[in-house]
């Protein structure tokens, strides 16, 4: 059994165990018993146990996401549509509301929330590279730092939300679209302004030499074009 399909048996197992035990490790014990995978082994593909299961879920989820939106006609949308269409797109991936609570917990956990940090990065560079960004500058770090922010605070209305749907969420999420769109929009003004535009040339000067990274696919574990 190759590594990838070992991590993921481990975390459907660990699912059944999450709601009651967190992302712990007696939750990823029980997962390796139920499992029938020997604990060395499992130890093996997940150094940090539950904690690498925990961000395996959250990479899951993503991929599901993925697959939804390239299924979806996001260029008949506006950008902001987009974007709200997407982040809704990912929560509703999510199987487990729970796992994403307990999830929640653990990485706000001064230990772990630089994984989960990275982990909602991860998400929103996935988000933005589907609604069809090309910013190669600053901006590529700016749009991702700023939908992070949407992003969580998002995910956290939708964990207490009760209603129907929802849609309190989904009206929560467009009203922290619009108040990204707004300030693209001042920021686009103040750039414009005759009298400011001499005091932002050198910051948009730092912005436009900033690179995105590099897509790295040599590395141990990255996949190859066309893989």
């Amino acid at each position: 059994m190759a590594d990838d399909d070992v991590v993921e048996t481990l975390l459907d197992a660990a699912l059944m165990h999450v709601p009651f035990d967190g992302w712990s490790e007696a939750t990823f014990r029980a997962a390796s018993r139920d499992a029938g995978i020997d604990p060395a082994l499992a130890r093996g593909v997940c150094p940090r146990g539950a904690v690498d299961l925990a961000l395996s879920y959250h990479r899951r989820g993503d991929r599901l996401m993925c697959e939804k939106l390239e299924a979806m006609d996001l260029t008949s949308m506006r950008m902001r549509d987009r974007i709200a269409a997407a982040v809704q797109t990912r929560l509703e991936s999510v199987g487990d509301k729970e796992a994403v609570r307990r999830a929640a917990t653990l990485f706000s956990l001064p230990t772990h929330a630089p994984d989960g940090a990275r982990a909602v990065w991860d998400t929103c560079d996935l988000i933005w590279t589907a609604v069809g960004d090309s910013s190669t500058d600053g901006n590529w770090y700016s749009k991702r730092a700023i939908l992070s922010g949407v992003y969580s605070s998002t995910l956290l209305f939708w964990l207490g939300d009760d209603s129907p749907g929802h849609q309190a969420t989904w009206d929560f999420l467009d009203r922290r679209v619009e108040n990204v769109m707004q300030f693209e929009k001042f920021k686009a003004q103040v750039n414009e302004n005759p009298l400011l535009k001499p005091l932002m040339a050198r910051p948009n000067w730092l912005m436009g030499r900033m690179r995105a990274p590099a897509q790295r696919t040599d590395m141990p574990g990255s996949a190859g074009p066309g893989e």
